[in-house]
């Protein structure tokens, strides 16, 4: 049963779905985050460096996806919920001033801020829907807090010595990745109902819409500082319009005919909400890998391309499209063939592009993207007319 006192803080599916000033300013902070990152991948460009990159990219993601998950499902006017917003915003920008990992107090900062952000959000959560009495969402919080103590005994660990224990580390993003892909099975509580998937609101896609966004502005933040720094040529210029254009691609690719995750009747909202967090996450892999891209494209727009550069250059746009591609599928079980065949192209150039500038092989890749657009096809890519779910009785 729900009590009036309930209501006071899980969200209400007929209240507004319009993301407040506080979750505006939640997302802000994490995209700083996604820059440094960036900013520390064209730094260290080798296959090592990249995926330990990966790996504190996917706790940042993870802590953002979560937590926006929570104001959804909870009303984010309600003190409780602003409070697990601005913890979490204080523990973003402590993750992102470890992330260059440079002593041990580093290695503990981002590790209890990953691991206390999540923690202190689910004790919050519980201690406040227990004293309502609200038994279905306690559980709810209560399976989450069992998987993120798990996880967090590795993390910790991974953080004990004076250089961080990677294998532990993995072993305890996985935790975190398989809780939410299999719904946080617990013991005697059993797994998350799909009917609290299920009625999810146009919020939620309109909040992965707006981050993405706002993500989307550090391909050219990254190219724009690094380029008033120095000298301005017409190579450089040439460089920072490509990823300005670069940048414009990638929004249109990922808004046209199915940018907003919105909710469709029947077992397709379910399945797309539970996936959205992973399909997201190869999207900002991309972003993040084009943004150091292009850093690197502006110091040196001319000479020959470096394998890692190359590497860089076309896999940034390349995931992007991909984790495009695995949100269409998610949402409609339609493949969109043509996204595909178009990011061939700069695969096609890629036995020679080494010899070339890499300003070139940065314009290559931008064309193969202005393929998607100028060429769609007359297919739709989701289910047109999607509906919002109806609450479960």
């Amino acid at each position: 049963m729900t009590t009036k006192g309930n209501a006071a803080l899980v969200r209400r599916l007929d209240q507004s779905t319009r993301a407040t000033l506080l979750e505006l300013l939640f997302d802000v902070v994490f995209v700083a985050a996604l820059a440094l990152t960036s900013k520390l991948l064209s730094e260290e460009l080798s296959w090592s460096g990249g995926a330990k990159l990966l790996l504190m990219l996917t706790a940042v993601w993870w802590t953002w996806s979560v937590t926006t998950t929570t104001t959804e499902f909870y009303d984010p006017q309600q003190r409780p919920i602003q409070a697990i917003l601005m913890i979490a915003m204080v523990g973003s920008v402590a993750m992102a001033a470890s992330l260059p990992m440079v002593s041990i107090g580093h290695l503990l900062l981002f590790v209890i801020s990953y691991v206390g952000n999540h923690v202190i959000r689910c004790i919050i959560l519980v201690t406040a829907l227990h004293r309502q009495g609200h038994r279905t969402a306690r559980e709810r919080a209560t399976r989450f807090l069992s998987w993120f103590t798990v996880s967090g005994v590795f993390w910790v660990l991974g953080a004990l010595s004076e250089t961080p224990n990677w294998g532990l580390w993995t072993i305890a993003i996985t935790i975190d990745l398989v809780g939410g892909a299999t719904r946080y099975p617990t013991p005697r509580l059993g797994r998350v109902p799909l009917a609290q998937y299920g009625r999810t609101t146009e919020h939620l896609g309109e909040r992965y819409q707006q981050f993405i966004i706002l993500a989307l502005g550090d391909i050219i933040l990254l190219p724009t500082l690094q380029v008033s720094r120095g000298h301005l040529d017409h190579l450089r210029l040439a460089s920072l319009l490509c990823a300005f254009a670069t940048m414009l691609l990638l929004w249109q690719i990922y808004v046209f005919r199915a940018g907003e995750l919105l909710v469709a009747a029947g077992s397709h909202g379910s399945r797309a909400t539970r996936l959205a967090p992973f399909t997201h996450l190869v999207l900002l892999a991309g972003v993040a890998c084009t943004a150091a891209a292009f850093d690197l494209v502006v110091t040196r727009p001319t000479g020959t391309t470096p394998v890692p550069w190359l590497v860089l250059i076309i896999i940034g746009p390349t995931l992007f499209v991909v984790g495009r591609v695995l949100f269409t599928m998610a949402v409609s079980w339609v493949l969109p063939w043509r996204r595909v065949a178009w990011q061939l192209l700069p695969l096609l150039v890629l036995p020679w592009a080494g010899g070339w500038p890499p300003v070139l092989v940065a314009t290559i890749v931008a064309l193969g993207l202005a393929g998607h657009i100028l060429f769609p096809g007359a297919a739709r890519e989701t289910t047109p007319g999607l509906q919002l779910r109806q609450p479960a009785d």
